[in-house]
């Protein structure tokens, strides 16, 4: 079976922006390209999981939503990195979902989809429901990353913290995971 690194969105990948619905607006982290280049050498698959609200708050479309994909995997297979799926949660936080983080569902869907060993995996987010959605889906390790609203997010853990993986960034998410991993 494959390993997968399970990604966040905005504040993880990119630079928060606050109902992102423009590819123009699109801003990576320094480090982003480079750290998913080295996960995908590694043998991960790449997969992006992410609550995108504003389509059910009504402040964008599912059409717009698709146009920042888009223009996020042209940008990473550009620099040679294959983003196997994308996961969107489009609905306001008070709409019913089924794949809503902190929800597994998606997590599951790719495991069903493409083989994926949750066991040998990770979740990387800025958020708490980030880690929760691969703590409930049985991930090897959910790593908090201190951007976007993670520094904030970190102060929320409490009880949690002992199970959290926290970092300042994605590089640093990777030399954890080599850390954890046997087999990198």
């Amino acid at each position: 079976m494959k390993r997968a690194i399970f990604l966040d969105r905005d504040g993880t990948l990119i630079e928060e922006r606050n109902y992102l619905k423009d590819p123009a607006e699109v801003v990576f982290f320094p480090s982003t390209i480079p750290t998913l280049q080295k996960l995908a050498g590694a043998g991960f698959q790449i997969i992006i999981v992410t609550n995108q609200s504003g389509v059910g708050r009504g402040y964008f479309t599912m059409k717009e939503v698709q146009n920042v994909h888009n223009h996020i995997t042209t940008v990473l297979r550009a620099h040679g990195v294959n983003v196997t799926a994308i996961f969107v949660a489009p609905e306001a936080p008070d709409q019913p979902s089924r794949g809503r983080k902190p929800a597994p569902a998606f997590l599951f869907d790719a495991r069903d989809k493409f083989g994926i060993d949750l066991s040998r995996s990770y979740m990387i987010g800025d958020k708490l429901i980030d880690l929760e959605c691969g703590w409930n889906a049985g991930v090897k390790a959910s790593i908090l990353v201190r951007t976007g609203y993670g520094k904030t997010e970190e102060t929320k853990l409490g009880g949690n913290a002992f199970k959290a993986v926290v970092v300042d960034g994605l590089e640093a998410a990777y030399a954890a995971i080599l850390k954890l991993d046997v087999t990198p």
